[in-house]
């Protein structure tokens, strides 16, 4: 069974935002939703924003582990963050979007309710998260910047990625990958 590519949306490095083609990836985060919370991803960990694909369901995976998808010819894994941030899962509408996130040759894909936009500023030196951010969610969380729409949770793009180290790949799933 194949599974449809992902239509882009926009591409990040290069002329796509506004960057002519010498000047590389736009600094700032690319801005997702989930639930109620707005998060920053650096944009230099993104490879792409696009419509959310058909993603088939790993049985026996976490919650977390929304399934896995076609990405340019590759199995993508596609993760929902939302129970490890403890944001209340809801059916996802068709703004939904995937983030491509990759460093080196991991590459995984985050679910967003939306993505409306971009944080221009700087993500090298947050404030510190709030301390309602405990548990796996402290974990994913660096700190918090602010835009002029409120504040905005920083994702720590390595730890999302470590997230696939979890995933049992053994077929059955019965035991630790």
């Amino acid at each position: 069974m194949s599974l449809p590519s992902l239509p882009a949306v926009d591409t990040l490095p290069g002329d796509a935002l506004g960057a002519g083609p010498d000047e590389g990836v736009a600094a700032g985060a690319v801005v997702l939703r989930l639930g109620a919370s707005r998060y920053a991803v650096d944009m230099a960990d993104v490879a792409e924003v696009a419509q959310l694909p058909r993603v088939t369901r790993v049985p026996r995976s976490a919650a977390w582990l929304l399934g896995v998808a076609n990405w340019r010819g590759r199995v993508l894994p596609v993760l929902d963050l939302r129970p490890l941030l403890a944001t209340d899962p809801t059916p996802l509408a068709s703004s939904a979007r995937v983030v491509v996130l990759a460093r080196e040759d991991v590459v995984v894909g985050v679910v967003a309710e939306a993505v409306p936009g971009v944080y221009s500023g700087d993500l090298t030196d947050p404030l510190p998260a709030p301390p309602t951010v405990t548990g796996e969610a402290a974990a994913l969380v660096t700190g918090q910047v602010s835009d002029r729409t409120g504040p905005l949770a920083v994702l720590d793009a390595a730890a999302v990625l470590a997230l696939r180290d979890r995933v049992d790949r053994r077929r059955g799933g019965t035991g630790p990958a």
